[in-house]
């Protein structure tokens, strides 16, 4: 079991590193490889995803990922900041499918800005496609404008396209998950106003027809939003495309108390995946030793799941995360009054802790 471990930038240092704590007490044999991505690869080898980094990424069972990024990078050409690194690795690596779950834990019903009734036992599982759609669009980039109001003055263009093998095989994903799951799907688009998106409902309708014994709802993405704040414990399985996707799931993570709880998983068609946080890499409060590792540590549970065909330690990590949870430990983003707050590293040495208690006992 090979793991690339990348780190990346910004706190992503620190909260890999506690989640590399919890996968070394589980008495597992992974050979785990680090090596250099984003910000901190552009400062040493002068671009974001070096040829090594991609190798041993794509050489491995999984990829455990930090996070990438910083305001000192911003005035780079777009091919050399370093999200252009995650953007790379899901391209190289096919990673079409990625799972975020919106979990809320029962002892984080306090943290969450909603009323504790709409989303006690809230359990969420927004799939998003993550090769297409308007991020890697081609045509792309600046011109002067022929056409529309303003004529003659610079513009910038994007192009937003979907194939129909691009959201049948994301389709397809959606509803095998609603089957292990309550058996709903909701379709999330813009078909009113953009023609990819009338397509993209159309597909998944005609893939709906081989999955009979699951329901499937469409809805704009506006709607969602709001729903999504509304009424969360009517979603089941969302799935919608990239860029609709990266926003709703960033709303949904904050329906759990913080972002900093949300793991995610980007799989390929050999269920080999890159697994990261779902929050970026905050470089305001990098090196202050307040990051929350939960969502990496989640994550690296889901990586035993998907990639490692570990399910039994995975449970063995989420477990113990609950546990640290019941106990009342917490990192400053789900802290509340009666908790005792705890830094990056007092946090993954509680799981650590809970885990290596489970097994002596």
């Amino acid at each position: 079991m090979k793991i690339a471990v990348l780190p990346g930038d910004g706190i992503g240092t620190e909260i890999v590193a506690e989640a590399v704590k919890v996968l070394n007490v589980l008495d597992l044999k992974f050979e785990m490889e680090e090596a250099l991505v984003g910000g901190a690869a552009y400062e040493a080898h002068g671009h974001p995803l070096p040829e090594s980094t991609l190798k041993l990424a794509k050489d491995s069972d999984a990829v455990l990922f930090g996070a990438v990024g910083d305001w000192k990078y911003d005035k780079l050409d777009r091919p050399l900041r370093p999200e252009q690194a995650i953007l790379g690795l899901r391209k190289n690596l096919g990673l079409f499918a990625n799972f975020r779950p919106a979990i809320c834990y029962e002892e984080l019903v306090g943290a969450s800005s909603l009323k504790p009734e709409l989303i006690s036992g809230l359990d969420i599982l927004i799939i998003r496609e993550l090769t297409g759609d308007i991020y890697f669009g081609q045509p792309r980039g600046r011109r002067v404008a022929t056409d529309g109001h303003f004529p003659g003055a610079e513009e910038a263009f994007d192009t937003m396209r979907y194939s129909r093998p691009e959201i049948e095989r994301i389709a397809h994903v959606a509803f095998q998950a609603a089957r292990k799951r309550s058996k709903k799907v909701t379709s999330v688009d813009k078909a009113n106003v953009l023609e990819t998106f009338q397509f993209w409902k159309d597909v998944v309708t005609d893939v709906h027809k081989e999955y009979p014994d699951v329901a499937l709802e469409h809805m704009y993405v506006d709607n969602a939003a709001m729903q999504l704040v509304k009424e969360p414990k009517k979603f089941d399985v969302v799935v919608t495309g990239n860029m609709f996707g990266d926003i709703l799931s960033d709303e949904a993570s904050m329906l759990t108390g913080s972002i900093g709880m949300l793991p995610s998983a980007s799989l390929n068609s050999q269920n080999q995946g890159l697994y990261e946080p779902s929050h970026g890499s905050a470089p305001d409060i990098a090196g202050k030793g307040i990051a929350n590792p939960l969502a990496t540590i989640l994550s690296a549970a889901m990586m035993l799941r998907f990639s490692l065909n570990q399910a039994e330690a995975a449970e063995r990590i989420e477990a113990a995360v609950k546990s640290v949870l019941a106990s009342g430990l917490r990192t400053v983003d789900i802290w509340s009054e009666g908790t005792q707050k705890v830094s990056t590293r007092e946090m993954g040495e509680a799981v650590v802790k809970a885990i290596t208690k489970t097994t002596k006992s």
